[in-house]
C-alpha cells in the first residue's frame, strides 16, 4: 500500500467481483470509449476479476438514428430509439472486445425481471454461467418494453440491484462528472455516512443524454453500500480510471461498504420490490418495529391502504405518515382490513408482517 492509499480505498485492492456502469453522456462524448473499457474490463479480468457492465446509451444512439432532433418525450418514441439503438451499442461493445480477444453478451432485464424472485436467480444464473465462460455480460434495461421503467428508473438503479444480485463487492458509477463535490466545488475523497455526508451536497440537474443525475448516483451508492460494495463515482474520461479505482488510488469519490451489511433477501425486500400498499401503524407498534425489528401483528395495525396479494411489499408507516420499514405481506389486503386491529388472534393467526421479511430504516 502506497503511502498516499488510504485504509478504505485499499479495500478496493482485495475486490473480486466489479459492475462498471458507465453513463450515456460518457460515452457520448468520447468516442473511444467502448475501446478504452475494453482495454481496462481485459486488464481486470486478466488480473483474475469477475467484471459485469451495466451501460446506458441505447436511446442516446437511437434517437440520432432516427432523426429525432432531440430525446424523445412520448413513451413510443422513447420505444422506438431504444430499439433503433440497443444493436448498435452491442455492436460498438462487440467490436472494442473481440480486438482483444473477449466475448461479451447481451443481458436485457426490467424491473419486473429483478422483482420476482424466480426470475431474479434465472438472471444469476445466466450471468454466472456467462462469467464462467470468460465472457463479460453488458446488461441494460430492457427500455423497448418496459414502459415503467422508462419514464422512472434509469441504469444508476439497475446498477444497484445487480451488485447484490452477482455478490460484487465493488461498483463503479463512470459518469462525465469527477465525483461528488463540495460547496465549493472541490471532489469528496471519501464518504462514510451519505445520509449525512453526501446526500446535502447533490445536485439535482439531469444531463441531456440520461436520465440520472448525482442524487440518482447517491441513491444507487446507498444502496450498494448496504448490500456489501464499496461504490466510487468517478469521470469516465481519466486515463485507466477503473484501474486506478481498484488499485485504491485517489480518483472521484468513493463510498465506503456499510459495516451493517443487509443480507440479500432483506436488500430484495428493500430496494428492488415496489411496495403494493401500506399498513399504518399504532404508536406502540412503530416503536416496537423501529427499536426491536418486531413482526407487525394485527393488535397494531390501525388502517390498511392499497390493493395487494400475501407476498407483494407494503411500507409500514407511523401515525405522523413516516415510513417506518418495508416488508412482505403474510395477507392479502382484503383479509388484512379484516384483521387491523383485532386482539382475539393467535399470534401466528395475526402475523401480517413477519420480522425475518421485514426491513427496517
Amino acid at each position: 500500500m502506497s503511502p498516499a492509499t488510504s485504509p478504505e480505498r485499499a479495500a478496493l485492492r482485495r475486490s473480486k467481483r466489479v459492475v462498471v456502469k458507465i453513463g450515456s453522456r460518457a460515452l457520448a462524448r468520447d468516442p473511444e470509449a467502448h475501446a478504452r473499457l475494453a482495454a481496462s474490463v481485459k486488464a481486470l479480468v486478466d488480473g483474475g476479476r469477475r467484471v459485469v457492465i451495466v451501460s446506458s446509451g441505447a436511446i442516446a444512439l437511437g434517437t440520432k438514428k432516427l432523426g429525432y432532433r432531440a430525446r424523445p418525450k412520448e413513451m413510443a418514441r422513447l420505444q422506438a430509439a431504444a430499439a433503433a439503438g440497443q444493436s448498435l451499442l452491442m455492436r460498438a461493445y462487440e467490436q472494442a472486445f473481440e480486438a482483444l480477444g473477449i466475448t461479451v453478451a447481451q443481458v436485457l432485464l426490467t424491473h419486473a425481471d429483478l422483482a420476482d424472485r424466480t426470475r431474479a436467480n434465472n438472471a444469476r444464473g445466466a450471468i454466472e454461467a456467462l462469467l464462467d465462460a470468460r465472457a463479460v455480460p453488458v446488461l441494460n434495461e430492457n427500455d423497448s418494453v418496459a414502459i415503467e421503467e422508462i419514464k422512472f428508473g434509469d441504469n444508476d438503479e439497475l446498477s444497484s440491484m445487480v451488485a447484490p444480485l452477482i455478490g460484487a463487492d465493488a461498483l463503479l458509477l463512470l459518469s462525465d462528472v469527477e465525483g461528488l463535490l463540495d460547496a465549493r466545488g472541490h471532489r469528496v475523497g471519501v464518504v462514510h455516512d451519505i445520509a449525512r455526508e453526501a446526500l446535502p451536497l447533490a445536485r439535482r440537474a439531469k444531463s441531456a443524454e440520461g436520465t440520472g443525475g448525482m442524487a440518482s448516483k447517491l441513491e444507487a451508492a446507498r444502496r450498494a453500500t448496504l448490500g456489501g460494495a464499496h461504490v466510487v463515482i468517478a469521470d469516465a474520461a481519466v486515463d485507466s480510471v477503473i484501474e486506478r479505482a481498484l488499485d485504491g488510488d485517489d480518483v472521484g469519490t468513493l463510498f465506503v461498504a456499510s459495516s451493517r451489511r443487509i443480507p440479500a433477501k432483506k436488500h430484495w425486500i428493500a430496494f428492488t420490490l415496489r411496495p403494493r400498499g401500506e399498513l399504518l401503524l399504532d404508536a406502540g407498534a412503530a416503536s416496537a418495529v423501529r427499536g426491536r425489528g418486531t413482526s407487525v401483528l394485527s393488535v397494531g395495525v390501525r388502517g390498511v391502504r392499497g390493493d395487494f396479494r400475501a407476498g407483494d411489499s407494503v411500507s409500514l408507516v407511523d401515525l405522523d405518515g413516516a415510513e417506518v420499514g418495508r416488508g412482505l405481506a403474510r395477507k392479502p389486503a382484503t383479509e388484512a382490513v379484516l384483521l387491523a386491529g383485532r386482539r382475539d388472534l393467535p399470534e401466528d393467526a395475526g402475523v401480517l408482517v413477519h420480522r425475518d421479511e421485514l426491513v427496517v430504516w
